[in-house]
Order: structure tokens, then sequence, then C-alpha cells
């Protein structure tokens, strides 16, 4: 009996171990384009949302700068794509224009403000972790480069969302 039951703890210390090393695996390189092609777009739409119905000058600017380099960076990753021999969404998907995207057309002014520079340092917050981790494990040596030339402007953007947060001068 004691055999058995060692066996069996055994087995479920493997099979927990084999699922844990299942979801600390990098991510892989397509999967990572599709992330950065959706944010590009996104960011992009809101920037363009932000320029019309922002309530300050500092929103309406940042809004601009993320327009010119989500359209940038969106280009570039479509010529990555194509070097690498993978692919990039050429629209917004359903979810993410429902959840993120849809809300904010109901917003104008200062309450507009908020919510969009909130969304923005939390976002940015993520795509800098993201694009961090990518440009160490990404599979693709030109992915890689990618992902570590556009780390300076995204932290650029985060930089300048959250002095907009609190109520500073961005440096843009």
């Amino acid at each position: 009996m004691k055999h058995f039951l060692f066996a069996i703890c055994c087995l479920a210390l493997c099979s927990v171990a084999a699922s844990a090393g299942t979801t600390k695996a990098p991510m892989n390189d397509q999967k990572f384009l599709d992330i950065a092609a959706q944010t590009d777009m996104v960011d992009a739409n809101l920037g363009q949302l932000a320029k019309g119905v922002g309530g300050t000058e500092s929103v309406k600017d940042f809004g601009q700068m993320l327009v010119t380099d989500h359209t940038h960076d969106f280009e570039q990753l479509q010529s990555l794509a194509k070097q690498t021999g993978l692919t990039v969404p050429t629209a917004i998907d359903t979810e993410r224009d429902k959840t993120t995207i849809a809300p904010m057309h109901a917003l104008k002014g200062n309450a507009f403000d908020h919510k969009y520079i909130q969304d923005m340092v939390a976002g940015h917050e993520d795509a800098v972790a993201l694009y961090k981790k990518e440009a160490k494990d990404a599979e693709s040596p030109a992915i890689r480069a990618y992902a570590e030339d556009t780390l300076a402007t995204l932290q650029k953007h985060l930089a300048d969302a959250k002095a907009i947060e609190q109520g500073k001068t961005p440096s843009m």
C-alpha cells in the first residue's frame, strides 16, 4: 500500500511539474505579432478618438503621437511578418473593439481624458513588460531585435501617459 501511495504521489508531482513547465514557456513569435498588431491598431484608433474628443491639449497631442507612432509600428510589423514568414491581423478583433474601443466613444472631455490616460498607462505597462520578455525570448532574431528597438518608444509613451495622469507636462 505504501508503494502504491508513493507511486500516486510521484505521478501527481510529475504532472504538476509538467503543467507548470508549459505555463512558463515563452510566447511564440506568431502570438507576439498578433498581440503587437492588435495593440498598434487599438492605440492608433483610440489616439484618433483622443484628438477629437479629448478635453485637454496634452491628451489630444498624446493621441496624435500614438496615431503616428503606432501606425508606423504597424507598418514595421507587416514588414517583419513578411520577413519571418508570419502574419499580422489587419483588423481589430471584435472582442477588443467591444471592450476597449466602444466604451470610449461614450466619453468626452475630462471624463474621456481620465479613462483614456488610465487605460494608456495600464496598457503601456503591459506592453513594455511584453516587449522586454520578447526581446529576450523571441524565436526569431529579427523579432528579438524589433522588440528591443521598439521598447524605447513604448517606454516614452508610458512616461508621457504617467506625466499626464499626474497633471504634469509630458515630454512629447
